[in-house]
């Protein structure tokens, strides 16, 4: 009888072992290493109280722009019901180091910080360096320059004390319309979605953060924000397979630390009607974990999200999700509620005991991973200058550069040459002048108006920027009639350079057959202008290639190379 115990014992370890080992590890894990892991998750988790455990289900959100009263509501619940982590929302990186290093000191296991850090810790902290959205490295075709961007925001997250990048999107954006993903995803391509979010990931995890691909099964093609409301994907099995699925079939055995779920109502993997995928059993217990076999850290997206909000009562909607599959609840807003609705559930047999101790011990199985099990204060000191500086710089315009795409140049018109005079006039809302003055340390740009453009004597070289707001990544990339009018005027007597300085989706319905020369920027800030002025001036490489699928005549991988060219000569421009 006891060596029937023994081997049923042995086989337990080695079945909780296999458990463990698909998901997030740092590289070149010994087994020794593992053996100490497994040693401290038991004994942490045999030190919790139940209550306990329950709180490491739970992420909340900290601000430091919502005043005193709402961080006390934070430090109470940190204390009173010892939750799992963080999610560091906006604006002072200072203060949110100070705060986390204060929280941490009262958790019993240390809390996982996380932070919507897709385009860098700038996405929540104004006074940090913007890195390129998605759209914009999805046209890079080098995707070790990703991964290289995912490692230095890997160290921006180290710095503030952040263990979860949620990023990368894989989202396949094939609906120009999306208002919410858009230039969030790495474009229409699923085989360029899944190498660019495999460098992202990389990057980060292979620096310690965990990363998150999002948003499950797939947010690419809505016309709803599931911040306001909830979205439908209505595809059928086969489409759902092929284009929404796929990345993230292609990515998961691939040691990915978490996968984020959406509030989408996808009514062929879900026969109930209206039931979100975040809160659907068969999405996330029968697709996700037993059909996909995925043994990382499953999270729903943030739970205040008018798309689950608007139906169902904090606390009972965390009790839900539990239920359905998650892991880990994010952004919760009715942590005790929950706590006691899990309970209660567990108290009837609806949900088992094990069901709790498989979520909380891949939590701190993950947190002992990030090292959490060792973890030590940061210091705010200089932190808005380690966040933003020359290195950011460099980097940054070296990636906007890759990305530029040439989608046609019929009259060879670039690079332009340092001898010759070029009109530049600037149209749609938003800054521009850090581009003509870039031209003008190279070639000679005479900035035209758009109200002046008469003045243009015929058969000239003309540059126009279609400058777009990318204040936010949700901003229209719709070009007005206006633009367009003044676009085509130019075209009757001009030699015509357009350059889009948004989204490639801006030329969805702009007519360019009479244009020569298009390059797109895809977004419009002083790291783009300023790469954009190299490479028509012929100091960089342009070797971009289209994300999305913009038009029948603008398809996804279209794209032109350029070499640098000695035809510019920065000594011997003439004026």
């Amino acid at each position: 009888m006891k060596n029937i115990k023994s081997k049923i014992t042995f086989v337990l370890i080695i079945v909780f072992s296999l458990k463990i080992s698909a998901q997030y590890q740092p590289k070149n894990i010994t087994k020794e290493d593992l053996k100490k892991a497994n040693e401290w998750v038991d004994k942490t988790y045999n030190s919790l109280s139940q209550d306990e455990k329950l709180g490491q289900l739970f992420i909340i959100a900290l601000y430091t722009n919502k005043g005193e009263d709402f961080i006390n509501n934070v430090r109470n619940t940190v204390v009173n019901e010892q939750i799992g982590g963080l999610i560091l929302m906006q604006d002072d990186a200072a203060r949110e180091i100070n705060l986390v290093n204060e929280f941490q000191s009262k958790s019993k296991v240390p809390m996982m910080i996380g932070m919507d850090a897709e385009w860098g810790i700038f996405q929540r902290i104004a006074t940090a360096h913007k890195f390129p959205w998605a759209m914009t490295l999805g046209a890079i075709q080098d995707k070790n320059l990703i991964k290289e961007m995912a490692a230095k925001i890997a160290e921006d997250c180290k710095r503030m004390g952040i263990n979860w990048d949620f990023a990368p999107v894989v989202d396949v954006n094939t609906n120009p319309d999306n208002p919410i993903i858009g230039n969030r995803s790495f474009g229409s391509d699923v085989s360029n979605v899944v190498s660019s979010a495999m460098a992202y990931s990389n990057g980060l995890q292979d620096n310690n953060i965990l990363a998150a691909i999002k948003h499950f099964p797939g947010h690419g093609d809505t016309n709803t924000d599931s911040h306001l409301d909830l979205p439908v994907v209505s595809h059928d099995l086969n489409r759902l397979n092929s284009v929404e699925l796929a990345p993230f079939k292609a990515l998961m055995d691939k040691g990915i630390g978490g996968v984020m779920v959406a509030h989408l109502y996808v009514p062929a993997l879900e026969s109930g009607k209206g039931i979100p995928a975040s809160v659907s059993k068969n999405i996330i217990t029968g697709l996700l974990k037993e059909k996909y076999g995925y043994k990382g850290l499953i999270i729903t997206d943030a739970l205040n999200m008018g798309a689950v909000a608007k139906r169902y009562k904090p606390g009972e909607l965390d009790a839900l999700a539990f239920k359905a599959g998650n892991d880990i609840m994010l952004f919760s807003d009715g942590v005790k509620e929950g706590k006691r609705l899990i309970q209660s559930a567990i108290d009837s047999k609806e949900i088992s005991q094990t069901r709790v101790e498989e979520s909380v011990k891949k939590i701190l199985l993950t947190k002992y991973f990030l090292g959490l099990n060792q973890y030590q204060p940061r210091n705010p000191e200089n932190i808005n200058t380690d966040l933003n500086n020359d290195s950011h710089k460099k980097l940054v315009q070296n990636l906007y550069s890759n990305a530029l795409t040439l989608l046609k140049d019929d009259k060879k018109l670039l690079p332009l040459n340092c001898k010759e005079t070029y009109y530049y006039v600037p149209l749609e809302e938003a800054p521009y002048q850090t581009f003509p003055d870039q031209l003008n340390l190279s070639t000679t740009a005479i900035v035209i108006q758009p109200s002046d453009i008469s003045a243009i004597p015929a058969d000239s070289k003309v540059i126009v920027g279609f400058h777009k707001d990318n204040s936010t990544a949700y901003k229209p990339y719709k070009i007005s009639a206006e633009s367009k009018k003044i676009l085509a005027e130019l075209a009757k007597n001009q030699n015509v350079i357009l350059n889009v300085f948004g989204s490639a989706y801006a030329l969805k319905d702009v007519d360019i057959s009479k244009i020569s020369t298009v390059l797109v920027s895809y977004e419009n800030n002083d790291d783009s202008m300023i790469a954009t002025a190299k490479a028509l001036t012929g100091q960089t490489k342009i070797s971009g290639r289209l994300p999305v699928l913009v038009n029948e005549k603008l398809k996804a991988g279209m794209g032109t190379d350029l070499n640098a060219s000695s035809k510019i000569d920065l000594n011997n421009k003439t004026n």
